[in-house]
């Protein structure tokens, strides 16, 4: 199959529903951090507000922001990052009667002969273990393959990524052909791929036969220690003469990453964030270029990456595309918990990560 990208499609605005439709109110953030009263949250669809004659579109929407009138255009921004006198969008409704119009149905593909034929009752309509995953891994393989010369793929990868030896050279082999523009992730993946390449274990286990090796257990606090003593990540790689693993690749490949550590953290590596929001506005720096995102067995940094990223993003002025987001993990609940929170466009794919990464890499690498 073909991979090709969908049309984006402009709300007709000249249409009889908007015909009467008010200008959205924007009222002054009453202090720093403090919306005004009846503010609207932002959403991951194309949001206009209409502002005189004209309906403004917020071109990098999200989740849970408000949204700024400042010098024409729409700005959106954290609660936190809200200053007194902030002109925000006000109103709770979506369909233009308050001047703020959410537009879900942005792309347009070959549905309508799909459409026709829609039965009622059907089976199976859900993402489960039972669900057959065969469509999806062959148009991932395609989009992939078109992402990686014409977009930005976004990486988001939790530890168990990192305990087997066959998933990271997967891994690795995609990176070094090109299927790998940028990794998020937290303090363990990093250290447990780093611990495979420095001492051959993940968690204390042999990263081939699983076996447990004598004081295994201080292995990845050695990684830690050794790499804090190199001072970088890429220090310790040079000295160290590391020469395997999904970290040594990124940093051959010159791979932007961004590690992001949490309460319970040990360490951490040298370089990963140890401020939440610091960490956050770095995630947010590689999203903004995303085209697609796949998250794996990793909950809250694929909840972050999802509520940080919109549905669309804009290539140029004019043209506009969807984010794909893909999320993966052996637990449904895990791989549909973004569903859950709102990410309508997140697919999700129920399977063990190393599986998942076998897969792609033998028909990716």
């Amino acid at each position: 199959m073909k991979f090709m990208l969908p049309t984006f499609v402009s709300p007709d605005f000249t249409a009889e529903n908007f015909k009467d439709t008010p200008e959205c109110k924007f009222i002054p953030a009453p202090a720093d951090f403090v919306a005004p009263e009846y503010y609207h949250a932002t959403t991951i669809f194309p949001e206009y507000f209409k502002h005189g004659a004209e309906w403004l579109l917020a071109k990098e929407s999200r989740m849970d922001c408000v949204a700024v009138l400042e010098n024409g255009k729409i700005h959106v921004r954290e609660f936190r990052n809200i200053k007194k006198g902030d002109l925000v969008a006000t109103g709770r409704t979506e369909d233009g009667s308050e001047g703020i119009y959410v537009h879900p149905d942005c792309f347009k593909e070959n549905t309508e002969e799909i459409e026709k034929e829609k039965e009622t009752f059907v089976f199976r309509q859900g993402r489960s273990r039972e669900t057959a995953f065969s469509i999806d891994y062959d148009s991932l393989y395609e989009l992939l393959r078109h992402e990686r010369d014409n977009g930005y793929i976004v990486w988001v990868m939790g530890p168990a990524c990192s305990f087997d030896a066959d998933s990271r050279n997967a891994f690795s082999k995609l990176i070094e052909n090109g299927y790998v523009h940028s990794l998020l992730a937290g303090n363990a993946l990093a250290t447990h791929d780093l611990e495979g390449a420095y001492r051959k274990t993940a968690l204390g286990q042999d990263i081939y036969t699983q076996e447990s090796v004598h004081n295994g257990h201080y292995n990845h606090i050695d990684t830690i220690n050794r790499a804090r003593l190199h001072g970088s990540i890429e220090k310790f790689i040079e000295e160290e003469k590391l020469d395997n693993g999904i970290i040594v690749a990124c940093v051959k490949k010159k791979i932007p990453m961004v590690f992001v550590g949490s309460v319970r953290d040990d360490g951490p590596l040298p370089g990963v964030y140890g401020d939440a929001y610091e960490g956050q506005e770095a995630m947010r720096a590689e999203l903004k270029k995303a085209t697609t995102v796949i998250s794996m067995a990793s909950v809250l940094h694929t909840i972050a990456a999802g509520n940080i990223s919109p549905m669309f993003r804009f290539t140029d002025e004019n043209t506009a595309r969807p984010i794909y987001f893909y999320t993966v993990d052996i637990s449904e609940f895990a791989a549909n918990k973004l569903a859950d929170r709102g990410s309508l466009s997140a697919k999700s794919i129920i399977t063990n990560a190393q599986d998942f990464m076998a897969h792609l890499g033998k028909a990716l690498g």
